[in-house]
């Protein structure tokens, strides 16, 4: 059994993951500050790859980042880079289709925070960086959590956009998802199986995972009241 599927998802999924960990914090956090007004509209902006079908984000990626279009052609002209058909193009789709998982459910986290722990360490010297850091996110550090465990578990099972800017070539951009269709296609039912398995069992350790967080969250909020 080739293994390159699994790594290669992992991989690509541990990458993206670790992207809108950051980037999902930074706009949770700045937008849950913002106006009214500008906040619905940065919301319905940022969570709208949650909604559009996985292709129709391909679909844009490719309109984007494909080699006859002004970023594509930029990047190949000048690195002799091409940002699609390769491994790390899947990396371009998993991080815009995870990006609102993370940032909604860190956006719920930090308007959930009691503003007095923050008030109360301002007036005694604390810096915005320190009460971030060791006070803030601490506090919201479950929710956050899970929204970085339902995001890396997002990112390994997405196939819509991965097919469409990876593609599948065996031992390059194979995925887990990409996998088991193709095997599909070529009537390997048997092998296909296994992979569904595969991502089956990795799926049930994710969603474990996150009723565990959620569990310790309920425990620590009921501790606290």
């Amino acid at each position: 059994m080739d293994l390159f599927p699994l790594t290669n998802s992992l991989r690509i999924a541990l990458i993206s993951t670790f992207i809108i960990f950051f980037l999902g914090i930074f706009a949770a956090y700045y937008i849950a500050k913002a106006p009214r007004v500008l906040k619905g509209v940065l919301d319905v902006i940022l969570t709208l790859p949650l909604v559009l079908p996985p292709t129709v984000v391909g679909y844009l990626l490719l309109r984007i980042l494909g080699p006859k279009r002004v970023i594509g052609k930029w990047f190949l002209a000048m690195f002799g880079v091409k940002l699609t058909m390769t491994w790390w193009s899947a990396i371009f789709a998993t991080t815009v289709v995870i990006f609102p998982l993370m940032y909604r459910t860190a956006r719920g986290a930090f308007e959930s925070f009691d503003e007095t722990l923050a008030y109360s360490a301002q007036s005694i010297g604390l810096s915005n960086t320190y009460i971030f850091w060791h006070i803030r996110m601490p506090y919201c550090r479950q929710g956050i959590m899970a929204g970085t465990v339902l995001s890396f578990a997002r990112a390994l099972g997405e196939y819509g956009a991965t097919s469409m800017i990876a593609g599948y070539t065996p031992g390059r951009t194979a995925t887990i998802s990409t996998t088991v269709y193709q095997l599909w296609r070529t009537n390997d039912d048997a092998m296909a199986f296994r992979w569904v398995l595969v991502n089956m069992a990795i799926s049930f350790v994710v969603l474990l995972t996150v009723n565990m967080l959620e569990k310790k969250e309920r425990q620590r909020r009921k501790g606290r009241g």
